[in-house]
């Protein structure tokens, strides 16, 4: 959605790996903001964009107006399922319909392509691959490991509204990450007490909590008070200050925040075709 930033970048520069054309779409859509929403304020610089995306390896970059996304009488719209229910669709009803609506626009336009996408929006991901499965959309998608700061947080466009004190707080959700991880390579496997230590970081510095979930990392169903499997998603939506940050991992494979080095590679999955979007 624009505000480039070393995240986005990294999917360029994969999307150059994997493919000798690559288009990078940049359009803030309006049909995945509720009404409550920062759609207006959500951060742009499209010339500093193309910059960026060229020098990333981007052969051309798509950024169409509302209008000629969302024709005159526009009313139809992509319906998800159960993928979309739980973690970020409980508090932001409509977000992964809109979302599933554009890239269903997109991907039809692109016609044959790769798609990259990070898996720092991990439902979003989960919710696309689904509706390319199920709608025999001429696409392969592909997750790329999120990029972090050097302290371990997340890459994000909604991080340019954090104040200096409010981007040292933001801290607490890596390392709620974290905490879960050594607990979970320590052998705890009881989806409560996994939970809470990520809980227990985001409770020191956060104005509100969405939810801290342990989940199937296949069907982002919430593990409840059971115990998790040989690999769990542990997803995290907060505010710092008035902004809302999301994170994710998925334990028992992927290292912690910490371990991961800004634009790294691991956990890439295989090359696919000849094009990428």
């Amino acid at each position: 959605m624009g505000a480039l930033h070393e995240g986005h970048l990294a999917l360029v520069r994969e999307a150059k790996r994997r493919a000798s054309f690559v288009v990078v779409t940049i359009f803030v859509n309006p049909t995945q903001f509720g009404p409550s929403e920062d759609l207006a304020h959500y951060p742009r610089d499209l010339a500093s964009d193309l910059v960026k995306a060229s020098a990333a390896g981007a052969s051309a970059v798509f950024a169409p107006d509302a209008s000629e996304m969302y024709l005159d009488g526009d009313e139809t719209r992509v319906r998800v399922g159960a993928l979309a229910v739980p973690l970020c669709g409980q508090y932001r009803p409509g977000h992964f319909e809109g979302v599933a609506t554009i890239l269903a626009k997109l991907f039809v336009l692109g016609g044959d392509a790769v798609a990259l996408f990070g898996r720092k929006d991990y439902q979003q991901l989960a919710v696309v691959r689904r509706m390319v499965t199920d709608l025999f959309l001429p696409v392969e998608v592909v997750g790329h490991p999120i990029v972090r700061e050097s302290d371990g947080l997340a890459m994000s466009s909604r991080n340019a509204y954090l104040s200096p004190e409010e981007r040292s707080r933001a801290r607490a959700l890596p390392s709620g990450l974290e905490a879960a991880h050594r607990l979970f390579a320590d052998g705890e496997r009881d989806a409560d007490i996994l939970r809470s230590a990520a809980r227990a970081e985001l409770e020191k510095v956060a104005a509100s909590i969405d939810y801290v979930e342990v989940a199937d990392p296949s069907r982002l169903a919430p593990y409840g008070h059971g115990r998790v499997g040989a690999r769990a998603l542990l997803a995290m939506a907060a505010r710092v200050g008035t902004t809302r940050l999301i994170d994710n991992m998925v334990l028992g494979e992927e290292p912690p925040p910490s371990g991961v080095a800004s634009g790294g590679r691991r956990g890439e999955e295989p090359s696919g075709r000849d094009r990428a979007s």
